[in-house]
């Protein structure tokens, strides 16, 4: 036996629930400032300490002066350092990206016993055996074959550590491709070089963008092995020549550093948006035949 419910009683429950939705959207949009917060305060700093007399560490309005990055170009080495990160950024990228592409599409297309597990084990171990864990083998290597207080030392070894990695990504885009326009193109005399420059990677395309620009963001903050491989100030990239802009009293320079950080900080930007512009980054392969 059924009840009919009171319009008082349908009336608060009504109430009950829009204080509930509104006490939710209240809590949703207070997280999502918060973490929004978290996000911008750092980059707020980035755009105004370089332009502040006297930077801090917290974020106020700046007295405006541009002597900061005058006094940055007084030092040598600092533009140097940044074209040094370029070198080696782009040229990891380029190793990584040939290597990379002709490996992916040969693990795609070839039936490897155990080639999954290959995959999964490259990548755990790229993993497991970090930068710092191989450092000394690394080292010691390098200085066997010459190749110590190179950017081409410096490039291969970056490149080894990123290609697993990249393989396993490239790979989901290679399978993505149908098979069916590779035996088109085989059917008009393509040979294997001739089909994966004009049918594979045209169809790869957004994969191969996201490793580039995902190999040049790993690359360009990274400090050990540049560190650990290079002696000469002159050929050292940006992230180990910010090392250096600590006073005498071991304090960290936020004059150096701020205005530093932020030209270290845009030619990644101009590559995202340069790449992004011309490739796009738009995730799906090809049609499945």
């Amino acid at each position: 036996m059924t009840t009919a419910l009171s319009p008082g009683r349908t009336r608060r429950k009504a109430w009950t629930r829009a204080l509930r939705r509104t006490a939710e959207r209240i809590v949703f949009v207070t997280a999502l400032v918060l973490i929004g917060a978290l996000f911008a305060l750092p980059l707020a700093w980035l755009l105004v300490a370089p332009f502040d007399q006297n930077p801090t560490m917290a974020v106020k309005w700046p007295q405006w002066t541009l002597s900061s990055f005058h006094r940055l170009m007084d030092n040598p080495y600092a533009l140097t350092s940044i074209l040094n990160s370029l070198l080696i950024a782009l040229g990891t990228m380029v190793v990584v990206i040939a290597l990379g592409t002709l490996a992916s599409y040969a693990l795609s297309r070839v039936r490897i016993p155990g080639r999954d597990a290959l995959l999964y084990a490259m990548l755990l171990l790229s993993s497991i055996v970090t930068g710092t864990a191989a450092m000394v083998p690394t080292f010691q290597l390098m200085n066997l074959i010459g190749l110590i207080n190179t950017h081409t030392g410096v490039i291969l070894v970056l490149a080894g550590g990123l290609l697993p990695t990249v393989v396993f990504i490239l790979k989901d885009f290679m399978d993505s491709v149908p098979k069916s326009y590779e035996e088109s193109a085989r059917l008009y005399g393509a040979g294997p070089g001739r089909i994966l420059a004009d049918v594979v990677i045209p169809v790869a395309r957004p994969g191969i963008a996201f490793v580039a620009i995902w190999s040049v963001v790993q690359v360009w903050g990274n400090f050990l092995v540049p560190y650990l491989l290079l002696r000469d100030p002159a050929s050292q990239p940006a992230a180990v020549l910010m090392y250096t802009f600590y006073t005498e009293s071991g304090q960290a320079d936020l004059r150096l550093i701020s205005v530093f950080a932020l030209i270290f900080a845009l030619p990644v930007l101009l590559i995202y948006f340069v790449v992004n512009r011309k490739f796009g980054f738009r995730f799906y392969g090809g049609i499945k035949s």
